[in-house]
């Protein structure tokens, strides 16, 4: 039975995970961890909370927009007692915004357990705006019978 309860628990944490694409595992058998993400005075932040890592088990790179964190902790065997704690791969990849943000200036650290990671944003999102639609006006050509159409010269309504 103590086992059990545990089990339930990584099950219960992982369930939001299922819901999202970006967090499913790439591979079989690697897990995902929590993240947090923000934009914080023209800084794109990513934080991961990976404890109990050495920064030389974590790999962050960027492909094509997306930002991918991959981390290993390897399991210690002793030989008596209980462990909940998850041990092997973990990976996430998270898209980063379409608009302004230069990959190559990309930064990681790791302290207390938690990585971030920095990418500037160098432009604001572009922002909606309206398009006009130009009225057209169907016109007769004479004696063939079918319409043609030709621009407006007015805009709006």
């Amino acid at each position: 039975m103590r086992r059990a309860l545990p089990d339930l628990f990584d099950w219960v944490e992982t369930l939001p995970e299922l819901f999202t694409w970006a967090t499913l595992p790439t591979v079989s058998g690697v897990r995902s961890f929590r993240v947090e993400e923000y934009v914080d005075d023209g800084t794109y932040v990513v934080r991961a909370e990976l404890p109990g890592m050495r920064p030389e088990d974590i790999s962050v790179e960027v492909d094509n927009g997306i930002l991918t964190i991959h981390a290993e902790r390897k399991q210690e065997h002793r030989e008596h007692g209980m462990t909940e704690f998850q041990y092997g791969e973990f990976e996430r990849r998270i898209a980063l915004p379409k608009d302004g943000v230069d990959e190559s200036k990309i930064t990681a650290r790791y302290d207390a357990g938690i990585l971030e990671v920095t990418v500037p944003v160098t432009q604001t999102q572009s922002q909606p705006r309206a398009i006009p639609v130009q009225r057209t006006e169907q016109q007769s050509i004479e004696g063939s019978g079918t319409a043609q159409q030709q621009p407006s010269q007015q805009q709006g309504s």
